[in-house]
C-alpha cells in the first residue's frame, strides 16, 4: 500500500489533508481518500485524481472514465480533460452527517476497456458555520424561597449541529449573584448543565430572577447562543421529586407505528397535596428527537411519536424531567434502542457494463462489475449474490459488495449469439429479501467460420451449342458468422483445360455464385470438364473453401450423317456392276456411313429414296447393303440410278443423301457405249463452265502478252536498222544453223512426223487411264468420254476398233 499526503492552505479553511492509497486488487485497481471543507463553492478542485491514481488523462478519456454514486445525490464530478474531481453542488456535513465524525462519502470511478474501478473516498471536514442553539428562547422555573443553598436545578443544554472544536465549548450563567453553573460530562460524552443555589432566595425582597444561559462554541469566529431564564420565587415546598432509577433502557422495533408504547419513567414527591403531584416532560433533547417520542405528563409513558428507521438512528437519548408544583425536579436518563427490522431489499447496481463481448475472449474476461447493497444490519443485511446456472459465466467477489462476471468458457456466437444474466440477490433476514436484474450481453462476431458449401462435389449436365452467358446453375455456401464475416463471395481456380483457361470456358458470379457458360460447347469437341470454385468470406483474415464442380456436356444431333462410300466426287462416278445372272439377295454393294454425333444420335438407318427400278433393288434398314430383291432379266435397263437417305436417330433427324449408279451387265465392253451418254450432273456443268470462263481469261492475258512482246520486237529490229542504214559497215547476212534458202523462202531443214490416234467418237481429244481397282467398279472421267475396266491385269483396251486415240508430236 502507498499513501501520500497533501497539505495546502487558503480560504475559509486552514489545512487540507489528502490521503490516497492504493491497493492491487483483483477487481479493484486502486482506492483514493481526499478530505475537503464543506460549503465548498460549485467547481471547487478536490484533487487531480488521474495523477494521484497513476492514470493518464487520454486514459480517462478513452475509458469513458465516469462516477458512480450510491445515492441520488452527486456531490463531486468528474473533468476528463484535466484529470480532476471538482465540486458538483453544495456539501452541507450536518445534513450529510449530522453528529458522525469523521464524515465522508465514497463513490466510484470506472473506466472501460478494459474495465477498471478505483473507490474514491472523500472526508468532509467540519467549519464552524452553525451557532449553538436552544430548543426554547426563554424558561420558566418556579423556585421555593425555603430551597436551601447548594440545591441543584437541571437546565436544558444547547444543540450545535458542528462537532469537534466548533461544538459547545462552555457554558456561562449571567448574572451570577445567587446561582452558579456547573456542568458535567457523563461517560457518553453528552453534557449535564446545572444550576446551584448560591445564596438564599427571600420571596419578600426580590419575587423574580432574570438569568442569561450562554453557550459558546471553540470555532473561529466564535459563535454563541442563549436562552433567558426566568425565576419565580414561591412559597416553601420542601421536598423535591426522585426519580425511581437514574437511567431506563428501553428496546423497540424500527417501523413501529405511533403511540407504540416503550417504556415508563415513573418519580416520587414525599410533600402532600398539590406540591407531591409530579409532572413528567422531555427536557434537553435534539428538535429531531423529540419529534420521534412523547411522554405522557401525568404516568410517565413514553410512546413512539414519529417514524424510527434503525438505518437512520439506532438509538435514542431522552432526558425526562420529573417536577413537582413548588419547582423542584429530577431528572433520568432513557437510552432507547432501535431493533432492526429487514425492511430494506437488497439494491443492484451496475458499476460498469459491457453489454457485447468477442467470442474470442478467453476466460476470465471481466463483462460486468456490480455493487449490492442492504441498508439493514447483521444478518438482515448480509447478501449473498448469484446469477443463473446455464450459462457460461461466473461471478466473483472482489471487494465488500462489490462483484465482478466473468467468462468461464470460450463462447461461441454460432451456437448461442446472446445470453440473459439474471443477477439475483438475497439477504439472511427472516423472510429473506430478494432482488434481481437481468442484464443481456451479446456475442460479437469473430470470423471463425468458414464458408460452407452444400456439396464438397456438383455434377451438372449441359446441352451443347448452348448460347453463350447460359446460366448453368447456382452454387451456394452458407457462413454461419455474421455481417462482413458472413458476406461470401465466389471465385474460379485458375485452372487449364485441353489448353485453355478456364475463365473462356465459365464464369462464375461473385455475388450470387451463378455458373455461366462463356462459350457454346460442342460434344464432339470436349464432353465434360472439372475445375474447381472457391468460396471466401469478407472477414480478416477471409477463411475460404472449395468445391469441384464437374460439367458434362449433353450430346445434341447437330451433325448430320457423313457418306464415306460410295465416294461422292464432282470429277469421276462410281457405279458398281451386277451380272444379269445375279440371284435373289445379290449383294450389289454396302452404303458406308457414320455420324460423329453419340448415343442415338449416332443410330442410322438406310431408306431407298428413288431408284430406276424400285422392284429390282432394296436397301438394308440397319446395314446400308444394297441387294436384290428379284432376278435380274433381260428387260432390265442397264444403267441404275438409285438414291439412298441416311438418317440418324436424333430428335429432329438429320439425314444425308447418296447416289448408287448400278450397270447390269455381264461384261466391261458391254457398257462403254452406255455411260457416255450419261446426262452431266449440274454440278459438273458449273465446274465447266468455270473452266472456259478461266481459259478465256488465260488466252486473254497470253494473247496481249504476245502482241506487247511482238511490238516491242518490232521496235527493236527498227532501231537497229536504222543504226545501220547510217553506219558504213557492210552488211551481212546471217543463216540460223539449219536454215536453207531455197527460191528467196526459209524453210527448215529437218522434217516432223505426226501420229493421229483417235477414238470412234472424234469430238473427244484425249482418254485417261485410271489405277487398278475392283473388277465389278467403273470410272468415269466427266472430261472424256473414254471407260476403262480395270482389272487385276491392267488389259489394254486399245486394240479395239473403236479405242481412243492418242495423239503424240515427235521430233
Amino acid at each position: 500500500m502507498a499513501c501520500l499526503w497533501i497539505t495546502a492552505r487558503g480560504g475559509r479553511w486552514q489545512a487540507l489533508f489528502v490521503t490516497l492509497c492504493l491497493f492491487e486488487l483483483s477487481s479493484v485497481a486502486g482506492q483514493a481518500r481526499y478530505s475537503v471543507p464543506e460549503e465548498q463553492a460549485e467547481g471547487s478542485v478536490v484533487g487531480n485524481i488521474a495523477r494521484d491514481l497513476g492514470v493518464d488523462v487520454t486514459r480517462l478519456i478513452s475509458g469513458k472514465a465516469r462516477i458512480i454514486t450510491k445515492g441520488s445525490r452527486k456531490y463531486v464530478d468528474l473533468n476528463r480533460d484535466k484529470g480532476s474531481l471538482v465540486i458538483k453542488e453544495r456539501i452541507d456535513r450536518e445534513e450529510l452527517c449530522r453528529k458522525t465524525t469523521p464524515c465522508s462519502f465514497s463513490f466510484e470511478l470506472i473506466l472501460e476497456n478494459p474495465i477498471q474501478l478505483y473507490r474514491v473516498t472523500v472526508e468532509v471536514i467540519d467549519i464552524n458555520d452553525n451557532s449553538p442553539s436552544y430548543p426554547k428562547d426563554e424558561i420558566y422555573l418556579k423556585i421555593v424561597e425555603s430551597v436551601t443553598s447548594g440545591t441543584r436545578f437541571s437546565l436544558v443544554s444547547a444543540d450545535d449541529p458542528d462537532v469537534g472544536i466548533n461544538d459547545i465549548q462552555k457554558y456561562m450563567l449571567k448574572p451570577s449573584d445567587n446561582f452558579k453553573l456547573e456542568v458535567q460530562i457523563q461517560p457518553d460524552g453528552e453534557n449535564v448543565i446545572e444550576m446551584v443555589l448560591q445564596t438564599p432566595l427571600d420571596r419578600e425582597k426580590e419575587e423574580t430572577h432574570d438569568l442569561v444561559l450562554i453557550a459558546s462554541d471553540g470555532g473561529e469566529p466564535h459563535r454563541s447562543g442563549t436562552v433567558c431564564i426566568h425565576i419565580t420565587v414561591l412559597d416553601a415546598n420542601d421536598n423535591a421529586p426522585v426519580c425511581s432509577q437514574p437511567v431506563y433502557k428501553a428496546e423497540v422495533k424500527e417501523n413501529s407505528p405511533t403511540g407504540t408504547v416503550v417504556t415508563s419513567v415513573s418519580a416520587t414527591d414525599e410533600d402532600k397535596g398539590v406540591n407531591g403531584e409530579v409532572s413528567y416532560s422531555i427536557a434537553n433533547v435534539a428538535r429531531e428527537v423529540k419529534n420521534m417520542f412523547e411522554v405522557n405528563i401525568k404516568t410517565g409513558e413514553i410512546k413512539v411519536a414519529g417514524n424510527l428507521d434503525f438505518e437512520e438512528s439506532k438509538t435514542f437519548q431522552l432526558k425526562i424531567q420529573a417536577s413537582d408544583h413548588g419547582g423542584h425536579s429530577d431528572t433520568c436518563k432513557v437510552i432507547i434502542q432501535i431493533i432492526d427490522e429487514n425492511d430494506n431489499v437488497p439494491t443492484i447496481q451496475l458499476m460498469s457494463f459491457s453489454n457485447s463481448i468477442s467470442e474470442d475472449s478467453p476466460p476470465g474476461t471481466t463483462i460486468a462489475v456490480i455493487n449490492v447493497d442492504d441498508e439493514d444490519s447483521d444478518g438482515n443485511g448480509v447478501v449473498k449474490c448469484s446469477i443463473n446456472s446455464d450459462i457460461p459465466f461466473k461471478i466473483d467477489s472482489s471487494l465488500t459488495g462489490y462483484y465482478t462476471i466473468l467468462t468461464e468458457d470460450y463462447l461461441d456466437r454460432e451456437s448461442i449469439p446472446e445470453y440473459n444474466i439474471t443477477i439475483t440477490v438475497s439477504d439472511q433476514g427472516s423472510p429473506p429479501l430478494t432482488s434481481s436484474k437481468n442484464i443481456n450481453v451479446k456475442v460479437s462476431d469473430v470470423n471463425d467460420s468458414p464458408p460452407i458449401f452444400d456439396q464438397s462435389e456438383y455434377s451438372k449436365n449441359i446441352p451443347e451449342n448452348n448460347s453463350p452467358g447460359f446460366s448453368v446453375f447456382t452454387l451456394s455456401a452458407s457462413d454461419s458468422d455474421w455481417g462482413q464475416n458472413a458476406r461470401v463471395s465466389y471465385f474460379l481456380e485458375e485452372k487449364e483445360i485441353n489448353g485453355a483457361a478456364v475463365t473462356s470456358l465459365v464464369s462464375v458470379n461473385s455475388e450470387n455464385g451463378v455458373i455461366h457458360a462463356v462459350k457454346s460447347f460442342d460434344y464432339e469437341q470436349i464432353k465434360w470438364f472439372e475445375f474447381n470454385v472457391t468460396a471466401r468470406d469478407a472477414g480478416s483474415p477471409p477463411l475460404s473453401s472449395v468445391a469441384t464442380v464437374k460439367i458434362l456436356i449433353q450430346d445434341q444431333n447437330d451433325n448430320p450423317p457423313q457418306v464415306l462410300y460410295p465416294v461422292q466426287t464432282g470429277g469421276s462416278l462410281v457405279a458398281e456392276m451386277v451380272p444379269r445372272s445375279a440371284d435373289v439377295g445379290y449383294l450389289v454393294t454396302k452404303v458406308v456411313a457414320v455420324d460423329v454425333d453419340s448415343g442415338q444420335n449416332a443410330w442410322l438407318s438406310y431408306k431407298l429414296q428413288k431408284a430406276t427400278d424400285r422392284a429390282l433393288f432394296e436397301v438394308g434398314l440397319q446395314n446400308g447393303e444394297i441387294r436384290t430383291i428379284r432376278q435380274v432379266t433381260d428387260k432390265d435397263a442397264v444403267k441404275q440410278r438409285l438414291t439412298v437417305i441416311v438418317e440418324d436417330n436424333g430428335q429432329p433427324s438429320r439425314s444425308a443423301t447418296v447416289i448408287a449408279n448400278v450397270v447390269v451387265a455381264d461384261s466391261f465392253p458391254e457398257v462403254l457405249s452406255e455411260f457416255t451418254d450419261f446426262t452431266q450432273d449440274k454440278e459438273y456443268n458449273d465446274n465447266l463452265t468455270f473452266y472456259l470462263v478461266l481459259a478465256l481469261a488465260v488466252v486473254s492475258f497470253l494473247f496481249i502478252t504476245c502482241l506487247v512482246v511482238i511490238i516491242s520486237v518490232k521496235i527493236y529490229r527498227w532501231r537497229q536498222s536504222r543504226i545501220m542504214f547510217h553506219s558504213n559497215l557492210p552488211v551481212i547476212p546471217y543463216y540460223p544453223p539449219r536454215y536453207s534458202d531455197t527460191l528467196g523462202t526459209g524453210t527448215l531443214q529437218h522434217v516432223y512426223n505426226y501420229e493421229v490416234c483417235r477414238t470412234t467418237d472424234s469430238r473427244k481429244s484425249d482418254c485417261k487411264f485410271g489405277g487398278a481397282g475392283s473388277q465389278n467398279v467403273l470410272i468415269m472421267d466427266p472430261s472424256s468420254t473414254g471407260t476403262m475396266q480395270r482389272i487385276q491385269s491392267e488389259k489394254s483396251i486399245l486394240d479395239e476398233p473403236d479405242s481412243p486415240l492418242e495423239v503424240s508430236l515427235k521430233e
